[in-house]
């Protein structure tokens, strides 16, 4: 449904940072399914851990939030001018370890939504086994001003 090219039209996230692969679904208002092609070649796996390379968890959530911040900025039809920062997390578990080699799909469904402050709640899965989950709060920013406009 939309490629690497696509999402970073939306999000300013590059690599090693960019944490979204490809939507597979997407509902505008309602709920979003994004990809993760979790490869040795991350950068994290170098120190996460040397001998037994895990995801950290940590970087799930925040590719759960990248998710979720397309699914905003297409759902308000966002400029580019506009951007999402990261508020806040509740209710976070990671269930299980994600290892090179796993996809790592986020299930985001859309709560709440205001003109400036969202939030959603995700679910992270490999295969069909849950590994991470969460409630996540993102405030829609001016990128020229970022927090100052709150």
């Amino acid at each position: 449904m939309m490629d690497v090219n696509e999402i970073q039209k939306l999000l300013l996230h590059r690599y090693p940072f960019l944490l979204v692969d490809r939507i597979l679904e997407l509902e505008l208002g309602k709920r979003i399914v994004g990809l993760k092609n979790v490869t040795i070649n991350e950068p994290y796996f170098v120190g996460h851990f040397p001998s037994y390379p895990i995801m950290p968890g940590v970087l799930i959530l925040e590719s759960m939030a990248q998710t979720g911040a397309i699914l905003i900025k297409k759902t308000l039809n966002l400029p580019e001018n506009k951007l999402m920062l990261f508020l806040g997390i509740d209710k976070a578990k990671c269930r299980k370890p994600v290892f090179p080699g796993d996809q790592l799909r986020r299930e985001m469904h859309l709560t709440r939504l205001h003109t400036r402050y969202a939030k959603a709640i995700g679910k992270a899965y490999v295969g069909q086994a849950l590994v991470a989950e969460a409630e996540l709060f993102m405030m829609i920013a001016d990128r020229e001003t970022g927090w100052e406009n709150r």
